[in-house]
């Protein structure tokens, strides 16, 4: 009795194989009548450290001041460094009235070898999570805003841009994360602040910076001066060693 071979890809088998390959295991299935073809791709799964927890608490505790969720966002940034988690960067998603945690972020990037993990993005990320929903300017939510560590890169700008957050609240400059560490910011625009609380149609974004800049440095000269691992991708650095990341 003549057998069928049924043609699947594996995880492993899928990364280095050509699209006219692909093609060709489809075709193959479909004329066996064995359906559609079994790519598996990797999971996009990215988790926050479990040290986190630690310094936030529980969800929604409450940071009455714009310095006390600043206190938070070095705190997180602090413990990155101490961690050796990756970068000194750290971030959290309020409500702006209330003071409410809505979610926190640090930098996974090395982590998780992910470039778009920065800490603001994973607070962006995880708040949209928590309030099940994409535009957290939704009608119906309150106003909540990013506390950041450091001024957001190009890519956490655009990330802010689209997130419907009413307010951003940072310490540490793109001068100063540049300066100190050697990080490369990107092609921020010139007027980025007022792109952000002057874009109509869209609701204003309000800007609020300085906020225990000082400090903020502060982590971010320690990383630099213990030569904490620079990742401008593409830059032609060599590639950063594989690492065990303890949770």
């Amino acid at each position: 009795t003549a057998t069928t071979e049924i043609y699947t890809l594996s995880l492993h088998d899928a990364l280095p194989i050509s699209m006219k390959e692909q093609r060709a295991v489809t075709r193959a299935n479909t004329m066996t009548g064995h359906g559609p073809t079994e790519f598996v791709w990797p999971p996009i799964t990215l988790r926050l450290p479990d040290w986190v927890g630690e310094e936030t608490g529980p969800p929604g505790g409450c940071f009455p001041t714009v310095e006390d969720r600043m206190d938070l966002a070095i705190r997180l940034a602090e413990r990155s460094v101490e961690q050796d988690a990756g970068a000194p960067f750290g971030a959290s998603v309020f409500e702006i009235e209330t003071g409410a945690l809505v979610a926190p972020g640090v930098n996974l990037v090395l982590r998780e070898n992910c470039s778009p993990a920065h800490a603001e993005t994973l607070a962006i990320m995880g708040a949209q999570q928590a309030r099940s929903t994409f535009d957290l300017g939704a009608n119906g939510f309150p106003a909540m805003e990013l506390v950041t560590s450091a001024q957001p890169c190009i890519q956490c700008y655009g990330n802010v841009w689209w997130s419907g957050l009413m307010r951003v609240v940072m310490a540490a400059s793109a001068d100063d994360v540049e300066r100190l560490t050697n990080f490369r910011e990107g092609p921020l625009p010139a007027e980025w602040d007022s792109r952000l609380t002057d874009r109509a149609p869209l609701p204003a974004v309000e800007v609020v910076q300085g906020v225990l800049r000082k400090r903020a440095c502060t982590v971010l000269r320690r990383y630099g001066e213990m030569g904490g691992y620079i990742y401008n991708a593409g830059a032609g650095d060599e590639a950063c060693p594989t690492r065990n990341f303890e949770s």
